[in-house]
């Protein structure tokens, strides 16, 4: 992790320096990877920049191997796939109330009724 941003770990999640949604194939991700890594070689304009829930980032072709690497493994894969579809869900969710799905917590947790300090 970067000692500058906290997040960096989050922003370099390999689905999203690939581009790719969490349900791609192993062809997918090779696929894009492959095309990547030659859109690179060839200095293409703007394809050092992905976007991120986080904000936008930079490739390059290191980070993108990288990616590779550990979308090949699929025991990382599982892990990388969880955090990108928790900060995936935690972008489209931001249109919610922020109370909406808190109505019956009090009775998930046994508690029978609200406190009015």
């Amino acid at each position: 992790m970067s000692r500058g941003d906290p997040l960096a770990d989050w922003r370099d999640n390999p689905f999203f320096v690939l581009g790719l949604n969490v349900d791609a194939s192993p062809a997918e991700v090779e696929r894009a990877g492959q095309r990547l890594l030659g859109l690179l070689a060839v200095g293409s304009v703007g394809i050092e920049r992905y976007a991120t829930p986080l904000g936008p980032a930079t490739r390059d072709a290191d980070k993108v191997r990288q990616a590779l690497a550990a979308l090949r493994d699929p025991n990382e894969r599982v892990l990388h796939e969880l955090w990108a579809d928790i900060s995936t869900q935690a972008g489209t969710a931001q249109g919610r109330e922020p109370t909406e799905g808190w109505e019956a917590a009090n009775v998930v947790v046994g508690w029978t009724e609200t406190c009015t300090g």
